[in-house]
């Protein structure tokens, strides 16, 4: 059986591409809906050489199927926000603990310690529905933090804005998370100066504006809010890891996760650094569910292993999809 202590230990590039090819078989063997997938595609554990060999399950699998390899009780269900009509992503978590350790030592690993920072989250479209793993994450930070100022605001901006001018005041290291139409609403309707706060975006209009290049809303937020940098966060509904940048929209991963692309014309094929492609993410956190997963994202990653996310494919159907029936 696979520790915690494995996956969240690896110091190498060697531990973890071992790691991955032993969670692959696990998951191989564990996961029905992966195991059918890969056997589609002839790609069995004999076969697996290095993880760029690796089977990427298509996202969309977490739509049609329960995509899970333990036969432990089910502990929580991550959901997707999902659109009017759309059917939504179900992540099922059989152990969430896993998903605590995996964001407490991600945070701490690009951040520092949670607990010198007031957590301010402004999040409306996540607070408005049940089984955000965002809210989860965010909600704990907030226990974490033992703040007594942390904590949700929803359309209440006047009192947000009050609050991080008083905590600006008193110099105390803050954190503003916020999804994007949100922190543009805010500094839409105040001014502000921050030199103790990161202010980081969660990406996303949901359909309450329109939608603008990072550049251009980076440029707005940083204006609007005094700062001299816009951070972002990359995790999703189907992950039990994120990704942070700090400037630049230049993502970097905790040891345990880690960014490939593949080809947009042929997806079974891993392309080199520096070239646009499909953004695959191996999150071996995901033991217990898939932790190789082919997003719906476009972007590319660096020598170093930093990535951007440049765009996302438009109603396009990423091979493989059509090996089973969904």
């Amino acid at each position: 059986m696979i520790s915690k202590a494995e996956i969240f230990n690896i110091k190498t590039p060697s531990q973890f591409e071992d790691l991955a090819l032993k969670i692959f078989k696990f998951q191989f063997e564990n996961n029905t809906v992966y195991r059918s997938f890969c056997d589609l595609l002839y790609k069995h554990p004999a076969d697996i050489k290095q993880i760029e060999d690796i089977p990427f399950l298509p996202i969309q699998f977490f739509k049609s199927h329960e995509v899970f390899s333990s036969e432990n009780k089910v502990e929580r269900t991550f959901t997707s926000s999902g659109t009017t009509g759309n059917t939504i992503s179900k992540h099922l978590v059989t152990d969430i603990e896993l998903y605590e350790k995996s964001y407490t030592k991600g945070f701490n690993r690009f951040y520092g310690n949670i607990e010198d920072y007031v957590v301010l989250a402004l999040l409306p479209s996540y607070l408005e529905r049940n089984g955000s793993s965002l809210i989860y994450m965010i909600n704990d930070l907030i226990v974490k933090s033992k703040q007594p100022k942390s904590g949700f605001y929803l359309s209440n901006l006047k009192d947000l804005a009050n609050t991080l001018n008083q905590l600006e005041a008193k110099g105390q290291r803050t954190l503003l998370i916020g999804v994007s139409f949100a922190l543009l609403d805010l500094v839409e309707q105040f001014q502000f100066n921050l030199n103790h706060t990161i202010v980081m975006e969660t990406g996303g209009m949901k359909g309450r504006r329109k939608e603008v290049i990072r550049q251009e809303l980076h440029s707005i937020l940083k204006s609007g809010f005094g700062v001299s940098q816009i951070h972002s966060e990359y995790g999703m509904t189907e992950l039990l890891s994120q990704a942070y940048s700090n400037a630049n929209g230049i993502f970097e991963c905790p040891p345990w996760m880690k960014i490939l692309t593949r080809d947009t014309e042929d997806a079974l094929k891993i392309q080199q650094p520096n070239k646009t492609g499909g953004i695959n993410v191996i999150d071996l956190a995901n033991i217990n569910s898939c932790s190789f997963i082919a997003t719906q994202d476009l972007g590319k990653v660096s020598k170093t292993g930093g990535f951007e996310i440049i765009g996302r494919f438009d109603n396009s159907d990423i091979r493989g999809c059509n090996l089973m029936v969904l």
